[in-house]
């Protein structure tokens, strides 16, 4: 059964940062059933940085209380059959923010995508933000490319489609992601699911609810119809509802 949240944006700790995101990573921690849960953290996306991996070990071991270990893909050599283990062998795995493109690219030249696809059936918790939040969809509203040309637009990213849905990331403070998203929608045949920094959504099988540790944060279901652009906040109320309400449009 698949359990993934999705979280649109937040710190968890960056020196000279607030962490904002820990109700929501309670949760995480919770749908694994255990109160230490192994938790394997993924920075492929901010091609291993040092740093960021320390701010993980530092908030979710120390503070959090997971036993957590990291998948480091682009620092050190490692076989896919170890790659394989500790991904099949984690309650959680928290993917980080950075380079979606890239990220994408780097797991399916490596063979991650394959192995994600076994651990999601095994009921391994899926999480993370940014794009550790949108690579669990069919695609991604992505910053890739302002990586490399700060003035380049958003560009639509393949994930992997554990969510048949567009996700759009930090929908609330960036400038650029909203009209950048409703140009990606006219050319897209789905719904989109946007976050706010602060808001997640959580999966459970074939359900879904909208969560927070932001009270103003929130979620919306994007889509044309009919020659018109829709936009729907959805509820915050706790309650698990088909995710096909979602994907219908």
């Amino acid at each position: 059964m698949r359990k993934i949240i999705a979280i649109g944006g937040g710190e968890i700790g960056r020196p000279g940062h607030k962490i904002e995101t820990k109700k929501i990573d309670r949760e995480i921690i919770k749908l694994t059933g255990k109160k230490n849960p192994k938790l394997l953290f993924v920075p492929t996306a901010s091609s291993d940085s040092e740093g960021y991996v320390s701010v993980a070990q530092n908030y979710f071991g120390k503070k959090l209380k997971c036993k957590v270990d990291n998948l480091l893909l682009l620092k050190e050599k490692i076989s896919k059959k170890d790659i394989e283990k500790k991904i099949l062998s984690a309650d959680i795995v928290y993917v980080g923010g950075g380079n979606t493109l890239k990220m994408m690219n780097i797991w399916k030249r490596k063979g991650v995508d394959k192995i994600f696809k076994k651990a999601i059936k095994k009921g391994v918790v899926f999480s993370g933000l940014s794009a550790g939040a949108v690579c669990w969809f069919k695609y991604a509203s992505s910053d890739s490319k302002k990586f490399y040309d700060p003035k380049a637009s958003l560009i639509k990213v393949s994930g992997l489609n554990f969510i048949s849905a567009v996700s759009c990331p930090h929908y609330d403070v960036e400038k650029d992601r909203k009209p950048e998203l409703k140009i990606l929608m006219k050319k897209t045949k789905s719904a989109a699911i946007a976050l706010d920094n602060c808001c997640a959504i959580e999966i459970v099988g074939d359900n879904y609810r909208i969560i927070n540790s932001k009270q103003s944060a929130n979620a919306y279901k994007v889509y044309w119809k009919d020659k018109r652009y829709f936009e729907e906040k959805l509820k915050k109320d706790n309650k698990f509802r088909p995710i096909k309400e979602l994907l219908n449009y």
